[in-house]
């Protein structure tokens, strides 16, 4: 017990000195900065290039959603999941120990060029988040943690980032064994993780894009707004247009769903209109009980 409180307070004490650190000391691998830079860029895109004329640029819960977005990138982690999750990864390592199993590589990727291991994790954990949300939209119970995300009125960039904070325990906890099998390193996943951030502000900003004939591999706004309206399609109880970074999930296994071009499509979900609108109510809201 004594290895694991250590490693609980070595954690808790490491990552408040990360940040502090990441804080104070701008570099090309510093996660604030470049969360900073890449929402700076597309806010900047959303005031230029803006798709619905009409939506304020201080759109509805502008500020509750950018809340969300260093809520749950930096201060879910700074008071206590990434001292837990690293007692939770010990634990789990420690268990695979006993039983003979001292790694989990299956899969080196480690000699693959650069550019081809980052091709290999991008597609790979895509493909996995993929397959998480569909279980968000299909499970009761996650499905109540799921609608904080899609209480979302007026998309705009930050609004990726509106999720409770147990979907980053679901996402962490249901990825760590596949990706935990493929070596990848820490570099590979700092240059994946920025372009996912990248690829999503961009799918819920105020922008008419869709790429063109790429909209069949990429994930974009006009596809992903979709995902958010108010009126499923029938035949389509769970939602769709699943992905996040790619289209082409949707598109492979029937879930894709673009009828039209409408920028103002009504978004939310049935019974919305009672759901709270304020960060502590929504974080409560999925434990009560009917």
């Amino acid at each position: 017990m004594e290895k694991y409180v250590d490693v609980f307070i070595n954690s808790f004490n490491g990552y408040a000195s990360y940040l502090w650190k990441e804080i104070m000391n701008p570099s090309w691998t510093n996660y604030f900065y470049w969360l900073l830079a890449v929402s700076v860029l597309v806010f900047a895109l959303e005031i230029w290039l803006p798709w619905r004329k009409n939506q304020k640029v201080m759109r509805k819960d502008f500020w509750l959603d950018l809340f969300y977005l260093f809520f749950n990138f930096f201060l879910f982690s700074l008071i206590g999941y990434n001292a837990v999750s690293d007692v939770f990864v010990e634990l789990f390592n420690d268990g695979l120990a006993s039983i003979g199993i001292t790694n989990l590589v299956a899969i080196e990727v480690s000699s693959f060029p650069f550019w081809v291991q980052l091709l290999i994790m991008f597609v790979i954990a895509d493909f996995i988040q993929w397959n998480i949300h569909r279980l968000l939209h299909r499970v009761p119970f996650l499905w109540e943690f799921h609608k904080v995300h899609h209480s979302v009125k007026e998309m705009g960039f930050a609004a990726q980032f509106r999720f409770h904070f147990m979907e980053t325990i679901v996402y962490k906890a249901l990825q760590y064994l596949p990706l935990a099998m493929i070596g990848f390193g820490i570099n590979q996943f700092i240059v994946i993780h920025m372009i996912a951030v990248l690829i999503g502000h961009l799918n819920h900003a105020n922008l008419n894009w869709d790429y063109g004939p790429f909209k069949y591999i990429l994930n974009n706004p006009k596809m992903h707004l979709w995902h958010h309206a108010r009126k499923l399609p029938e035949g389509a109880k769970y939602g769709v247009n699943y992905g996040l970074s790619l289209s082409v999930w949707d598109y492979l296994f029937g879930t894709a769903h673009i009828p039209y071009h409408q920028a103002e499509l009504e978004l939310g979900f049935p019974g919305d209109e009672d759901y709270p609108d304020d960060f502590g109510s929504q974080l409560l809201e999925p434990f009560k009980k009917d």
